[in-house]
């Protein structure tokens, strides 16, 4: 078990009656929230982290909000009618618990990132408080919430933007638009910056490199010129796109600048092998990891990564549905057999280090092996299974094996290159894009480019970045969520008619279905054609949802919805 993070359970201190009503190293401190008044460095430093706690809850919410509402990911957590499952089929609404946890528990941070910056401002040196350890507190502050604020701007565009524990109504409820929320995040990383280490170990405290890294993605998101709420509301009820993206050109080289500043710090650089991103033994020692949101486990940090649990639920139970995983078969092909990414990225063969075939098991074909195929299952995300550290293809098949502790890589240098090569394939440099592309291809192991297509750059996002909570992100970014999902899914080998229902595949498949898991493959059939269905584009954005204690907002909910 990991011990150098260590978090009381976090109590959501309101930060208006609208909203909310209702990272540390083993030598740095619990948190510390309130009233508390600051005494020494240590809480200090305890206070920023009240604004770190709240991210630990969203690690997983992330990936069924960011990943199940697109062509690619299907969420069978539970019955149809459950938060999950109705993201899957695009029937998510105000009452979804994964918007509404987001939505608040980003605000929860952010209230905690005023009240570390507010006592930052209002305390004084002294025999054991530091400046140096009060401007590092109010630096942790200032990078959080500027991450907070663009998930949220992202996710949901016009926001409110509240900078004290003490908004006024029309601050809590008021929608400010998209480049005066933009214009924060960049003032709070860019002041966070100025006072951040260059580099720190621990990768779930903030650096000049994070904040940097964050900058580079969120002028790549300006760039992008975000939709309004007037955009969103032309196309709500509609199958259709906006009208292509247009792309700011200064914003543009804002993105590749700050990029650079990471690539140029030399702090960080691929892995040589992908492999070596994942799991537990790559944390705070991989040379890619830029930030990170540190977990221990349910019971012990604010909430374990149940990235770990839930695209691996049952592990070697076939028969059973996983909570979230790949919504076809077909998506195995996107990766090419020599490309080095695929086995980590999606599966269809896993052995199980509980079931040893011989005494003393030294290769992987020692253990049992398991097919994730038609006709019993479908294959698997495996970027957080946790594995043998000598033989990858090996997993262990007990709970106990697949804990919730693996860090959520928030950025990885891999990100930031593929942020640098659309920024200069958008400023019509498609020979130099390919350039910074091709690390991440060489890296693969797979052919390389001397210009650059834009379907080959969006390919490589997916490949690189596979379940990693962009696709959502990516897709509104370059507007083409609705004709991706009403183009690609009708292509899936499941969306075909002869899975229907159980009865439509023993007809189809005859001798195979004395193993064929007929509920199974009828389950996808019916999530592929709800995507389809139901998609439209007030998609492009979440619904605003309600309090924790379900309380409205006071916010104008946003089109379509």
């Amino acid at each position: 078990m990991k011990q150098f993070f260590k978090s009381i359970a976090f109590t959501a201190i309101a930060i208006s009656s609208v909203v909310l009503s209702s990272c540390t190293s083993k030598d740095e401190p619990t948190v510390i929230s309130g009233a508390s008044v600051w005494k020494t460095d240590q809480e200090a430093l305890a206070t920023a982290n009240g604004a770190y706690s709240p991210l630990q809850r969203l690690s997983s919410s992330y990936t069924f909000l960011l990943e199940s509402q697109t062509d690619a990911t299907i969420s069978f957590e539970g019955a149809d009618d459950k938060d999950g499952p109705l993201v899957s089929l695009f029937k998510t609404d105000v009452n979804n618990w994964y918007p509404t946890k987001i939505f608040n528990y980003e605000y929860v941070s952010i209230g905690e990132a005023n009240r570390t910056i507010e006592k930052a401002d209002s305390s004084h040196v002294t025999e054991t408080l530091t400046q140096d350890a009060i401007n590092l507190a109010k630096a942790r502050a200032k990078f959080i919430r500027g991450l907070d604020y663009l998930y949220l701007t992202q996710l949901w565009g016009e926001v409110p933007l509240i900078l004290s524990t003490k908004p006024t109504t029309a601050e809590q409820t008021t929608r400010r638009s998209i480049d005066d929320v933009y214009t924060q995040i960049v003032k709070d990383l860019t002041e966070a910056e100025a006072a951040l280490p260059s580099y720190d170990q621990i990768r779930s405290n903030a650096s000049k490199g994070a904040a940097n890294a964050i900058l580079a993605r969120a002028y790549l998101s300006w760039a992008s010129n975000p939709l309004t709420q007037a955009q969103v509301a032309a196309i709500a009820t509609t199958k259709t796109d906006p009208t292509a993206t247009t792309w700011d050109q200064t914003r543009l080289q804002k993105a590749i600048d700050y990029a650079n500043k990471v690539i140029n710090s030399g702090n960080y650089t691929l892995e040589a092998n992908f492999e070596n991103n994942w799991g537990v033994p790559a944390e705070d020692r991989s040379v890619e990891h830029i930030f990170t949101i540190h977990h221990d486990g349910d019971g012990i940090d604010a909430q374990g990564n149940h990235q770990t649990h839930c695209p691996f639920t049952f592990r070697f139970d076939l028969y059973q549905d996983n909570h979230i995983g790949p919504a076809d078969v077909t998506l195995l092909k996107n990766f090419s057999d020599t490309d080095k990414r695929k086995r980590f990225s999606i599966l269809d063969s896993l052995y199980n280090q509980d079931e040893p075939l011989i005494a003393s098991p030294k290769k992987a074909s020692d253990y049992k092996g398991y097919s994730y195929s038609f006709p019993v299952t479908s294959p698997r995300i495996g970027k957080w299974i946790h594995r043998s550290s000598s033989l990858p293809q090996v997993a262990p098949g007990t709970q106990a094996g697949q804990l919730n502790d693996i860090n959520r890589i928030e950025i990885r240098y891999a990100e930031v290159l593929l942020i640098k090569a659309e920024a200069l394939f958008y400023q019509s440099k498609p020979a130099d894009a390919a350039t910074v592309i091709n690390q991440l291809r060489t890296r693969a192991g797979v052919s390389t480019y001397t210009t650059l297509t834009q379907a080959q750059l969006e390919n490589e996002w997916n490949l690189e970045l596979f379940f990693e909570q962009h696709r959502w992100i990516n897709l509104t970014r370059w507007h083409k969520l609705v004709s991706t999902v009403t183009t690609n899914v009708p292509a899936y080998e499941y969306y075909k008619d002869k899975y229907a229902d159980a009865a439509t595949i023993a007809t189809n498949f005859g001798a195979a279905t004395s193993t064929t898991n007929y509920a199974f493959f009828a389950k996808i059939y019916k999530h592929l054609h709800a995507k389809t269905d139901n998609v439209a584009g007030k998609f492009y954005r979440f619904p605003i949802p309600k309090g924790l204690s379900g309380n409205d907002l006071g916010i104008t909910q946003n089109p379509g919805y």
